[in-house]
């Protein structure tokens, strides 16, 4: 570190990587004091020399920023540009390229009217194509929706789990086999325009940055991406279907969805079809077989070959454009604009404006500081002119400012407390009066494509959701202008609230397997295969996702905007300054006419993947395929009547999915019957989480009020047993219940 002295104005941490002392001395990087920016503090000088390599990757983007700037401004292109480079994180840990890297829709304040500029040409460091020799991978097989890994694993600096090896272009292989696998179900040739967008966690937009490169040196033409480098994964379908005519032939969207972001946790990129739509297991299983065949990599570098990559400024104004080589352009494009199209086509915003002007109604929406709460502000503040006090964490931040951005009654217990909630979505005793309450909660996940539903005092599940705004689809237009919804679904764990509904309302009603790529299929019927019309479509899955055709993914924000039209239109004739129609009076209206579904949730996350698999056997082999009927009944006098695996025919491809779940099926001494899933989620990076699902079906209105995981408590037990959890997995408890 030489001779520079820098005073450390206040204690922080060490830069190096891995380092959580203290900093109160006065060594700083000198390169960083010599270029100009903010000092890196390093404890000694052997931190500063280990992590020397990493934190020099800052003082390169730096100079090209810099450099960047000197060519726009005396070709007087790139103006808007505003590009950062801060050293207040640690080395090598956040995007340093700009850490203040949320840009437009990424801020509280910067995403408020933005408008579409000009195109505006910024000039790049010229570049030639390179070719990279690499090795295959192992591991690289997407889940239910995408690959997710620690991030670590992503950047290189932390072994994969199968065969315990490093490898520094994770990224680069990946974005080639899934460009590779896209080419070749693209008949061979190469796509011509691809969104790329991220949720803002952890390592978003330096991953952006050399997915571009690989796009650019694979020969893709136009690549977009969103100011600020941050779309909601409902946004980037809607771009893909209705942006310049539904131009974009796909989407690569960087995000771990629920799971949390920044150093040491989760990051992960999935992909999206020409429709929208996730990609299918026929696409996601080549491309994972491509990733065991890869042995180069296509990207760009400087034309100097000198190590220093173009860069791209993601803060810059929409409609700048940055030559990457001379037929592959990268532009900055609007994250909202398309995304506002579809939800418009779906409601009627005046009127629900006006609504929203009713003394009685306040509502309260939780971003989780992930990529839907810019989405929320633009939508709810806006354009419906709701209050900023209708927003909590809607900035989105690279770690979700600590929390783990997953919308459920454990993980969003802010939002619930201030529904006035217990953790198990019961009433809290301690509100007295709940005038003083929102009268509609709801809160987003990382990506914004999940949602949770409260009103006053009141939980609603995912599925009762669900089959509430099925039965109420006359106060939504995009249903009601078409007569109704021409088909709806659920996934398999889901409760059968929706079913009932659909039977009563004479809609088909589909059980899938878990994943929105097969709620996809349903709705590309004729669009896709040029088969029966299923749209208008609902759809949603007890993971608190819920979503319509607009679109080919779950909508967090179209949930919330149903909910406030069911509640606009059941108070449609509530006079002036009368107490208003809750959601709580809507969701017991709603079990008396149908019945209540007595639903929940056992996670069991991180486990050991051997123990995982230990309690599928047992199940599978004494339940499923062995005879359940010589189970004894014990003391709870809960019998056990038979075993399942749920398998699934797709009625629109006929593609066949197996393995999708195990089916307990069981009876009440009254006769009434209820069920237990279990499955393995794929949508952890490390380990494995064992779902259990549990639901009763329940007529007697007199017992509807109880909370659903003291109505459950004897099933689980009774499951738990069965399934010997506690003795194979070492797990006492769940890690949530929900």
């Amino acid at each position: 570190m030489g001779d520079t002295n820098v005073e450390c104005p206040v204690a922080q941490h060490c830069a190096s990587q891995g380092c959580d002392k203290i900093v109160t001395s006065r060594l700083a990087c000198p390169k960083c004091v010599k270029l100009g920016l903010p000092p890196s503090y390093f404890c000694t000088q052997e931190c500063f020399r280990a992590n020397y390599a990493d934190h020099n990757k800052m003082h390169k983007l730096a100079q090209q920023i810099a450099q960047a700037r000197a060519s726009q401004k005396s070709s007087g292109g790139g103006g808007g540009s505003s590009s950062s480079i801060s050293n207040s994180g640690r080395s090598g840990r956040g995007n340093s390229a700009s850490d203040s890297h949320n840009g437009a829709a990424g801020t509280d304040s910067s995403c408020t009217s933005i408008s579409t500029s000009t195109t505006l040409t910024a000039t790049m460091t010229p570049s030639i194509l390179k070719e990279v020799p690499t090795v295959p991978i192992p591991g690289m097989k997407p889940g239910t929706s995408g690959l997710r890994k620690k991030v670590e694993v992503w950047q290189g600096l932390k072994e994969v789990e199968e065969g315990g090896v490093m490898y520094e272009h994770y990224v680069e292989n990946f974005i080639q086999s899934l460009i590779d696998t896209a080419k070749a179900s693209n008949g061979g040739k190469m796509l011509d325009t691809i969104i790329v967008a991220g949720d803002g966690r952890y390592f978003n937009n330096e991953a952006i940055q050399t997915i571009c490169h690989v796009l650019a040196g694979n020969g893709v033409s136009n690549i977009w991406v969103p100011k600020g480098g941050i779309m909601s994964t409902p946004a980037v379908s809607a771009a893909i279907r209705r942006r310049d005519g539904g131009a974009a032939q796909g989407g690569i969207v960087l995000t771990a969805s629920h799971n949390p972001g920044g150093p040491g946790e989760d990051f992960g990129i999935k992909y999206n079809e020409a429709f929208g739509q996730p990609a299918g297991e026929e696409f996601t299983d080549a491309l994972y077989q491509r990733s065991l065949e890869i042995q180069s990599f296509k990207t760009i570098t400087s034309e100097e070959d000198n190590g220093t990559l173009p860069y791209m400024d993601l803060d810059a104004s929409i409609g700048t454009e940055y030559k990457l080589t001379d037929t592959s352009t990268v532009t900055i494009i609007d994250p909202f604009d398309s995304y506002l199209d579809a939800l418009k086509s779906c409601f009627d915003f005046e009127k629900l404006k006006e609504f929203g002007k009713r003394d009685g109604f306040k509502i309260l929406y939780d971003g989780m500081h992930g990529a839907g709460g810019p989405f929320a502000r633009r939508v709810l503040v806006e354009e419906l002119d709701l209050p900023e006090s209708s927003l909590m964490r809607c900035n989105p931040l690279p770690d979700f400012g600590k929390c783990h951005p997953d919308p459920n009654l454990t993980y969003a217990d802010s939002l619930v407390k201030k529904m006035g909630l217990q953790s198990d979505g019961s009433s809290s005793p301690s509100i007295s009066d709940i005038s003083t309450l929102p009268a509609l909660g709801a809160a987003n996940d990382g990506d914004g494509d999940r949602n949770l539903i409260a009103g006053a005092q009141c939980f609603v599940t995912p599925s009762d959701s669900l089959a509430i705004i099925c039965d109420n689809w006359e106060a939504i237009p995009h249903f009601a202008e078409a007569g109704g919804p021409k088909g709806v679904a659920r996934s398999m764990p889901s409760s059968a609230a929706l079913d009932v509904v659909a039977k009563a309302r004479g809609i088909p009603c589909f059980s899938t397997p878990t994943g929105w790529k097969f709620f996809g299929n349903l709705m590309g019927s004729k669009e896709m295969f040029g088969k029966e019309d299923y749209t208008p479509f609902l759809c949603g899955e007890e993971s608190f996702g819920t979503g319509s055709d607009h679109i080919r993914e779950k909508d967090g924000l179209w949930a919330v905007l149903a909910w406030m039209s069911i509640l606009m239109n059941a108070n449609e004739n509530v006079e002036i300054g009368e107490p208003l129609i809750g959601v709580k009076d809507i969701v017991t209206k709603h079990w008396e006419k149908y019945g209540r579904h007595f639903y929940c949730r056992y996670d069991y996350e991180a486990v050991e993947s051997d123990a995982a698999n230990k309690v599928m056997d047992l199940i599978r082999e004494s339940f499923v395929n062995g005879n359940s009927s010589e189970v004894p009944v014990d003391k709870s006098g809960i019998k056990l009547t038979n075993g399942v695996e749920f398998g699934y025919t797709d009625p629109v491809d006929g593609s066949e999915t197996s393995n999708q779940g195990l089916i307990l099926n069981f009876q009440y001494p009254s006769g009434d019957t209820a069920r237990v899933i279990f499955r393995l989620s794929g949508t952890g990076s490390a380990g494995a989480t064992i779902r259990m699902y549990l639901e009763r079906f329940e007529k007697d209105s007199s017992k509807h009020n109880e909370a659903a995981p003291v109505a459950l408590k004897k099933l689980a037990d009774r499951a738990l047993a069965l399934v010997k959890m506690a003795e194979l997995t070492g797990r006492d408890s769940p890690t949530v219940i929900t």
